[in-house]
């Protein structure tokens, strides 16, 4: 297992991830231009986000966390993993029949518990009906997240990142088809969120099938694997826990000022296209090969896949920062300021992209650093970590919140985040010499860095030599994607030159590997 395919798994997941995220886009674009920021778009933001909130615990968040290192392992040993994965499937959708069936009937609490701002208006029921509608969503995504956990520890990446492109999709044509029909758009939505889920779940499961992996039906039974699987989950279950308990607090905060939620939902969706293409690339990619590498007693090999996918991670994450800190206004203006989307909802979005945009690296490298202790089937300190980092996240929001309303909420996580990054990499000091940066890393670091900070310089000078275009709504789109290209252009030029990466190592990992 050379390194290279390490990155080779990256770029693959990472090309599909960027359509997906940009769908997304399009998505988004589409929500803003329809709904704006009133009661409808805020009451989905919050119906949508409650499966999604689930599915971390669920889906690619806390049982894959789990399942995936045991699966790989088996596979590497040859040992029944079709038999383990069929008792984890089957086993996974009764608890989530289960749970689906008592959380819509429980949905008025669950709203109270994500935005109680809600409570006594329109917005309230809106979200209710809504989230009724959408709730099953986990259901099918959880049981989807499942089987590309066997797809990814097989090596096969693409099927895995193409079929997320279907909920932006599914949801596009929801609200085309309800503009020209005149049907509920809100209830549309919240039904493409579930159609999504279906599709998602058929696509994944036929490519299974062709892996040669059947997982006939049986009736769930606590097998002793089983057993071990939830030990080794239950401690990342309650570290997703923690995780989502920060995003109550946000969505709490933001709940409590008119169209909040919509503005950090959008800024939101905004640095998750840079975090989805990096961060999510290397999670898929670095905990199966760990796995493995583990398995085989492989240290070297493992330091190895560990030190590429954080300078892979960092090569793009930094200057994916620095970018949406300096022009998080144009972007914003470009992306959403149309419809019913106006220029205060725009303002206030922008300052939260800003925020969001200090704590990118930082989001990224909990994939990279998480991966390390997963691996050791170790969850526990995850979780630890994890709870220190909600109290964190927790005093500064509401501490904050009198003071500069709601943006305390974006700048609670981006702090947050960095306190548990902290913590990983602290905690990672005892896993030995598999888990420390190698001198080619150390090298390359502070490069990557000043290639980012100068291309931030050129975008700022940039922003402002070109302010009225940007303002102009003909040309405006245009005008932001030269500028990014430049920035582009100064960035890998500049990153070249000083050694921070070579054109041959680009050359090679981008060529096909067999």
């Amino acid at each position: 297992m050379k390194p290279v395919r390490i990155i080779k798994g990256f770029l693959t997941v990472g090309f599909w991830t960027l359509i997906s995220r940009f769908a997304g886009l399009v998505r988004d674009i589409f929500l803003a231009k329809y709904l704006g920021d009133g009661p409808v778009a805020q009451a989905f933001v919050i119906a949508q986000s409650l499966p999604n909130m689930f599915r971390r615990f669920f889906a690619e968040g806390a049982f894959n966390f789990a399942f995936i290192p045991m699966f790989a392992k088996k596979v590497e040993a040859g040992e029944n993993a079709e038999a383990f994965a069929r008792d984890a499937f089957w086993g996974m959708a009764a608890l989530l029949t289960v749970f689906s069936v008592l959380a819509i009937l429980g949905m008025p609490l669950l709203v109270i518990m994500m935005a109680s701002g809600f409570v006594g208006d329109e917005r309230f029921d809106l979200a209710v009906t809504l989230g009724q509608i959408a709730f099953p969503y986990i259901l099918f995504i959880s049981l989807t997240a499942l089987l590309s956990g066997m797809l990814n520890a097989a090596g096969r990446f693409v099927i895995t990142s193409v079929v997320t492109i279907l909920l932006s999709a599914t949801m596009i044509v929801g609200m085309i088809l309800a503009n020209r029909m005149g049907w509920d758009i809100g209830r549309t939505l919240a039904w493409s969120v579930t159609l999504s889920g279906v599709l998602q779940l058929l696509v994944t499961w036929v490519a299974v099938r062709h892996l040669g992996y059947r997982l006939p039906f049986r009736w769930p039974v606590l097998t002793p694997e089983l057993k071990r699987l939830a030990i080794i989950a239950a401690p990342a279950v309650l570290a997703g826990g923690v995780v989502q308990i920060n995003l109550i607090v946000g969505r709490q905060v933001a709940s409590l000022t008119e169209g909040a939620v919509v503005w950090l939902y959008n800024a939101d969706r905004i640095y998750q296209l840079p975090l989805g293409v990096v961060g999510i690339a290397i999670g898929i990619v670095l905990l199966p090969d760990l796995s493995r590498r583990l398995r085989a007693g492989d240290a070297e090999g493992s330091r190895a896949s560990f030190n590429r996918g954080t300078e892979f991670a960092l090569l793009l994450t930094i200057p994916a920062a620095v970018a949406l800190v300096v022009i998080a206004y144009p972007i914003i203006s470009v992306l959403f300021q149309r419809g019913a989307y106006g220029a205060e909802a725009t303002d206030n979005t922008a300052i939260a992209l800003a925020a969001y945009g200090m704590g990118l690296p930082a989001f990224v490298l909990h994939k990279v650093l998480q991966p390390l202790y997963y691996a050791r089937e170790d969850t526990r300190s995850p979780f630890r970590f994890a709870v220190w980092s909600m109290v964190v996240n927790a005093v500064l929001a509401l501490g904050l919140m009198p003071l500069i309303g709601f943006m305390a909420a974006a700048i609670a996580t981006s702090v947050s985040a960095w306190v548990m990054v902290w913590q990983l990499w602290r905690g990672s000091r005892a896993m030995g010499d598999a888990a420390r940066f190698d001198d080619r890393f150390r090298y390359r670091l502070p490069r990557i860095i000043i290639a980012a900070l100068l291309m931030g310089l050129v975008l700022w000078g940039l922003s402002h030599l070109l302010a009225g275009p940007l303002n102009s709504r003909g040309i405006r789109a245009v005008v932001l994607l030269g500028m990014i290209l430049t920035a582009m252009a100064v960035y890998f030029g500049t990153v070249m030159a000083i050694g921070g990466m070579s054109w041959v190592e680009l050359r090679s990992a981008l060529r096909r590997q067999r």
